[in-house]
C-alpha cells in the first residue's frame, strides 16, 4: 500500500485534535439531526457544522470535485424523494398548492419545499462534519484511533486498510491507463460519463487482478509479522486535551438537547414560513 489518503488539513485546529474527536463528532451530529423535520433547528446545527468545517482548514481546490459530486447527488436524491414523490410533510401551516409536477402529478406546497430544504441542508451539514474524517486525520493515526475507541485490533487495522484501498486502486487505474496508452490504446475523452465507463472495460480486468494481488501481498506480509497472534501495541499515544473535551462536550450537549426535543415532539412538524 504505497498510496495513502489525502491529508489536506495539516496544521489546522482539527488536525491538532485527538483523531478520536474527529470520529466521534459525526456520530454525535447524526444523533442530533436525525429525524428532525423542522428546518430551523437544522439550520442552527448547520451553523455549528460550518464552524467545525472551517476549523478543519481544508483547501477548497483540494475538495471541490468531492463537493460537486456530493451536491449533485444529494440534490437529485432530495428532489426525487421529496418534490417528485408524495413526501410525508407533517405541517400545521398553509397547505396551498403552488404547482403540480407534470409527470408525477405531485402537488407541491410550501411544506413540501420546506421539507426538501430540511433534507438538503441536513445532508450538506453531515458532509461538513464528515469531510474532516477523510482529510484531517493522519493516515498513520486511523488504526490506533479506532483501537482506542474499543475496536479489536483486527477490525481497527482492517478499517485503516480500507481507507487506503480506494486511493491505491485509483493509482493502479491511472498506471494501467498510462501503460495501455504507451501500447497504442487511446481511451475516449468524451464528457459523457456512460461512454467513458464503456471505454474503461479493457481496464477493469487488470485493475481487479492487481487489487487482488496487492490484497494477498498485504495479508501475507501481516501473517509473516505475526499480526493477530498476540495483543498489538501502538507507538502512537492518544490523550484528550482541554480543547478536545470542549469540542466533544459541545456536540454532545447539542445532541442531548435535540434528542430531548424529539422525545417531546417539538421537531416533528415541518416549518412553513
Amino acid at each position: 500500500m504505497d498510496v495513502t489518503p489525502r491529508y489536506l488539513g495539516a496544521g489546522s485546529f482539527l488536525s491538532r485534535r485527538d483523531p478520536r474527536v474527529l470520529l466521534l463528532v459525526p456520530v454525535l451530529y447524526l444523533v442530533a439531526v436525525a429525524g428532525i423535520d423542522d428546518l430551523r433547528p437544522v439550520l442552527l446545527c448547520t451553523a455549528a457544522a460550518l464552524a467545525y468545517y472551517r476549523a478543519a482548514g481544508i483547501p477548497w481546490r483540494g475538495v471541490r470535485a468531492n463537493w460537486a459530486f456530493m451536491l449533485t447527488f444529494t440534490t437529485a436524491l432530495v428532489v426525487a424523494n421529496s418534490i417528485l414523490t408524495s413526501a410525508d410533510t407533517r405541517s400545521g401551516g398553509n397547505a396551498e398548492v403552488l404547482f403540480t409536477v407534470p409527470v408525477t402529478h405531485t402537488a407541491v406546497t410550501w411544506a413540501t419545499l420546506s421539507y426538501a430544504a430540511t433534507l438538503l441542508v441536513r445532508y450538506i451539514s453531515l458532509a461538513m462534519v464528515g469531510f474532516p474524517v477523510a482529510f484531517n486525520i493522519a493516515p498513520s493515526d486511523l488504526g490506533v484511533a479506532f483501537a482506542r475507541l474499543g475496536l479489536s485490533q483486527r477490525l481497527a487495522y482492517g478499517i485503516d486498510l480500507t481507507f487506503r484501498f480506494l486511493p491505491s486502486t485509483w493509482a493502479s487505474l491511472q498506471e494501467t491507463v498510462d501503460a495501455q496508452r504507451l501500447r497504442g490504446y487511446e481511451h475516449s475523452r468524451t464528457r459523457n460519463p456512460v461512454k467513458r465507463l464503456i471505454t474503461l472495460k479493457p481496464v477493469v480486468v487488470p485493475v481487479t487482478v492487481n487489487a487482488l494481488i496487492d490484497a494477498e501481498d498485504t495479508v501475507n506480509a501481516m501473517d509473516l509479522r505475526g499480526f493477530g497472534g498476540r495483543h498489538r501495541t501502538w507507538m502512537r499515544e492518544l490523550a484528550f486535551d482541554r480543547a478536545d473535551y470542549l469540542v466533544l462536550g459541545g456536540f454532545a450537549a447539542m445532541a442531548a438537547v435535540l434528542v430531548a426535543a424529539k422525545i417531546l415532539g417539538l421537531t416533528e412538524t415541518v416549518w412553513v414560513p
